[in-house]
């Protein structure tokens, strides 16, 4: 679904997700048209399931949708504001590629106004005739955001060494950088990700407890068993996509050494042998906040960073 022409962002967007729980007697095909989204997953799992230790304190931003699961969009159900914010950028900017949602309109960058109901398409602008509605969108986004910015300059970090998380794998998904982070197949197949042959971006993490952690780099996803200097092959188009990421060939790269660069510094780097699939370094790492960037690099020093990398803490 697209607006007008010139529009940033559709914000109509249909997501199906699909539950099927013999045991709890969702088997009946339903389709419900009420509006939900992704931050009502967590409440209606907890619901579905009884959970009883969840925090007073504990705010969720979705609502529990059991019963609609249960009784179908026919019942009656409150009105409410959803917001998508399609960012891919490092530090957030207000509106953009947003929407405010509601079960009949849609506010699209703060400024398109849809009647969902009469115009799923999204074909005809009617801001201009319903300035009360938005206004109304307006706010709720701005109370959003105001809640939302002091939070920005806190920086997620994945944790390791966590007792009931031992081994974790950490992807170029989540590079922190001012370049978009390569988030598909397609950019890792291709795309070197590196400005002035230089890799720019690192994993932000939390060691947990100090001690000795293996550090397994990876050009390629384990499950792909595929050397780092390796390229991989044209595969097949998936039916129904127009046109998946695996026809894109996967690069492959001259690399000569895998370096361990942690918190800027390179503490450590190895020859890549022939055919190998992975390079595993040994590093001691203290508890708290640090920077984890490795690199694969080639001769004349060019870098692209290790898009894979499974760390778990040394026994």
């Amino acid at each position: 679904m697209r607006g007008k022409k010139g529009s940033a962002y559709d914000g109509g967007h249909r997501v199906p997700f699909i539950i099927h729980w013999p045991d709890g007697k969702l088997t009946e095909k339903k389709s419900i048209k009420i509006l939900t989204g992704f931050v009502d997953i967590v409440p209606t799992l907890l619901d579905l399931t009884g959970s009883e230790n969840i925090p007073a304190s504990l705010k969720f931003d979705g609502t529990s949708i059991k019963e609609l699961l249960y009784k179908g969009d026919s019942i009656a159900w409150p009105a409410r504001y959803l917001i998508t914010d399609s960012q891919r950028v490092r530090d957030p900017i207000k509106w953009r590629g947003s929407s405010v949602m509601s079960q009949k309109w849609r506010l699209i960058n703060g400024k398109e106004l849809y009647d969902i109901t009469a115009d799923p398409g999204q074909k005809n602008n009617i801001a201009a005739a319903h300035p009360e509605q938005v206004q109304a969108m307006r706010q709720f986004y701005e109370d959003w955001w105001a809640e939302l910015e002091p939070t920005f300059s806190q920086t997620t970090e994945i944790h390791l060494g966590h007792p009931k998380a031992p081994v974790v794998t950490l992807t170029g998904h989540d590079w922190i950088q001012e370049r978009l982070p390569p988030w598909n197949q397609g950019h890792v197949r291709n795309d070197p990700a590196t400005k002035d042959g230089k890799h720019q971006g690192h994993w932000a993490v939390k060691v947990i407890e100090t001690g000795t952690y293996n550090l397994e780099m990876r050009r390629w996803p384990k499950e792909a068993d595929t050397a780092i200097t390796a390229g991989l092959p044209v595969e097949s188009n998936v039916p129904g996509a127009s046109k998946a990421f695996s026809t894109k060939p996967g690069k492959a790269f001259p690399f000569t050494s895998a370096v361990m660069r942690l918190n800027g510094k390179d503490i450590a780097s190895k020859n890549i042998p022939e055919w190998a699939t992975q390079v595993t370094f040994t590093a001691e790492l203290t508890e708290g906040s640090h920077q984890l960037a490795p690199v694969f690099t080639t001769a004349d020093g060019k870098e692209v960073g290790a898009y894979y990398l499974i760390v778990s803490k040394a026994e």
